[in-house]
């Protein structure tokens, strides 16, 4: 979390900087969700983490398609995209990293405002070993003419497995390392079209190449970071209201199934709405009273968000 604060004091310094520059500041974003790009987790070819009785991609999809229609229902004016409906790699892809691409892809060219992933978490079993005594064998020592067999004692273990413990939730945003990707991506999507509040269309094409427009850029990965934060922060808060185990709050990794929350330019967080190989937890998440819980806490933190976004308490200008 310092870390964390040093970062955004860094970009709060870069904006004030820029603000002195005489540019034009209309590539400042309107404070408004029109889109919102939902992304249920895994799918078709990639079952994810496993349950004694259910998967990662068949839980993920059933709380992500409830969220939506819940967004639907309350914010009509709110387009709803989805990486997946069904039970398939999004985009009928191939393979892992080819739908890890479209996902991305779906939702920067879907003009999305907000990416949401919905996943499941899962915890390795717990090794055990436990001496039981020993067992008289042989060995060979020596070498050569000199080598023979002698008797040794060899101690003797039991070993086994058990389920991890591990329970609750997780709030991912992407990791402070992977900040140039999310310029890049930035980069990669119209971000200009947002910004027109005149109705002109006479709106020059930021150039990349440019070094203004590079830093105008990274203003704008900077924003996303602030806002992923409050958002999962929200969400995580939720949760956490709701009487769900908490795991130290938001949270940062740089692993390849993270991948899609730096490449989709605009806000962007993955809820890991419990551990599937939790047996209790298993049966929450997979029960209707669960997932309302769990639909009912992403919209609660989604209203909140819109509704701080909308009157500019979160700050998009410096």
């Amino acid at each position: 979390m310092k870390r964390i604060l040093l970062v955004l004091t860094a970009f709060s310094f870069s904006v004030f900087l820029l603000s002195f520059t005489g540019k034009n500041t209309a590539y400042l974003p309107k404070a408004t969700i029109k889109t919102l790009v939902i992304d249920p987790g895994h799918g078709g070819i990639d079952p994810g983490a496993r349950g004694s009785f259910s998967n990662e991609a068949d839980v993920s999809l059933a709380v992500s398609l409830k969220f939506g229609k819940a967004i639907e229902k309350e914010f009509p004016d709110v387009k709803i995209v989805y990486t997946r409906t069904t039970d398939i790699m999004p985009g009928n892809k191939r393979t892992k990293d080819e739908g890890l691409r479209y996902r991305a892809d779906l939702a920067n060219s879907s003009g999305g405002d907000l990416f949401i992933a919905i996943h499941c978490n899962s915890a390795a079993p717990v090794r055990h070993k436990e001496f039981t005594g020993y067992k008289t064998g042989t060995v060979n020592v020596g070498k050569g003419k000199k080598k023979r067999k002698v008797a040794k004692k060899i101690p003797q273990y039991r070993h086994w497995t058990s389920p991890s413990a591990a329970t609750g939730t997780e709030t991912y945003i992407w990791a402070l390392s992977k900040n140039d990707a999310k310029v890049n991506s930035v980069n990669q999507t119209e971000y200009f079209g947002e910004i027109d509040s005149t109705g002109s269309t006479a709106l020059e094409l930021p150039d990349p190449s440019d070094p203004a427009e590079k830093a105008r850029m990274l203003i704008y990965a900077q924003q996303y970071f602030r806002k992923s934060l409050n958002l999962a922060e929200m969400v995580e808060k939720g949760f956490q209201a709701q009487g769900r185990v908490y795991r130290g709050g938001v949270k940062q990794r740089n692993d390849k199934g993270i991948w899609v929350l730096q490449a989709t330019g605009m806000p962007s967080i993955l809820v890991e709405i419990g551990f599937i190989s939790n047996k209790e937890e298993e049966d929450y998440i997979n029960s209707d009273k669960g997932q309302e819980e769990i639909v009912e806490n992403l919209v609660n933190a989604f209203r909140s968000y819109k509704h701080k976004l909308e009157s500019k308490t979160i700050n998009t200008t410096p």
